[in-house]
Order: structure tokens, then C-alpha cells, then sequence
């Protein structure tokens, strides 16, 4: 049984294109979403990622999102984006914050991480260090 170039070429092309959808819809299904409904949960998260918390946050509160992000959540939503999380999803809801303290930063500086849950499940995060030469990060542990 022979086969025309071009029938292979194009069984290749429709091979690749079902690969790249299995790949593109994996991808989009692991997303950073935690659940994050206990306090336990919350810090097993933040252990999963390398850092050292203390095991009650320092502050919680609720928030409510606006119907559209502006500044500067829309800044922020930048650095959600950038590691997985989006806030447009909760927009007009009601948001936790829980606020733990790091007791493991590379930089010896006094940080905190904060973590965003929206429906029982984390949304967003950061580490903030506050101070002379603060920043805000990632939740990534940093490689440093």
C-alpha cells in the first residue's frame, strides 16, 4: 500500500495538531489552584512551595474585589498572571486574605506571605517584605 507525500504530510500535520490540544487543554487544567479551605491547608500549600511559616496567620480579613479590576489590582493581576493565578475570575466576590509570617527568606529580610481564596481554593499569593529595600514576589521559593 503506497501513500502520496502530500496524505502523509498532512496525517503528520493533523498528529501534531491533536498533540499540541492534548498539551494546550493539560496545561490549562493545572492551573495553581490549591484548596486552601482550612488554615492547615493554607500552610501545607506554602510548605509545598519551600517556605517556612508560622503556623497561624498574623492577620485575615475579607475583601471584596471590584466588578473590574483597576489599579491597582490590574498591577497586581500581572504578577498573578505570571505565576498561574488570575483575579478577573473573582471579580465582584468576596476574597480572603491570610497573611502568614516567613520565617525562612533568603534574604533574612522580615516577609510575609499573603494568600487570596475565593471559593475554598487559592487565586493568589505573594511573599512582601516591608522596610528599607521591600519588594513584592512570587510565591516561588526563590533559586538564590
Amino acid at each position: 500500500m503506497k501513500y502520496s507525500r502530500r496524505r502523509l504530510l498532512g496525517v503528520l500535520w493533523l498528529l501534531l495538531l491533536a498533540f499540541l490540544g492534548f498539551l494546550l487543554l493539560r496545561s490549562c487544567g493545572s492551573d495553581r489552584t490549591a484548596a486552601a479551605a482550612t488554615n492547615e491547608q493554607r500552610v501545607a500549600y506554602l510548605n509545598s512551595l519551600g517556605w517556612q511559616v508560622e503556623p497561624e496567620p498574623v492577620e485575615t480579613l475579607s475583601l471584596t474585589l471590584p466588578k473590574e479590576l483597576e489599579e491597582p489590582y490590574q498591577s497586581y493581576n500581572v504578577l498573578q498572571r505570571a505565576q498561574g493565578f488570575d483575579l478577573e475570575p473573582c471579580c465582584g466576590k468576596t476574597v480572603e486574605r491570610c497573611t502568614y509570617t516567613v520565617k525562612n527568606h533568603p534574604s533574612g529580610k522580615v516577609c510575609q506571605a499573603d494568600l487570596y481564596i475565593c471559593g475554598g481554593e487559592i487565586v493568589a499569593g505573594d511573599i512582601l517584605c516591608t522596610g528599607e529595600g521591600g519588594f513584592i514576589a512570587p510565591l516561588a521559593f526563590p533559586k538564590d
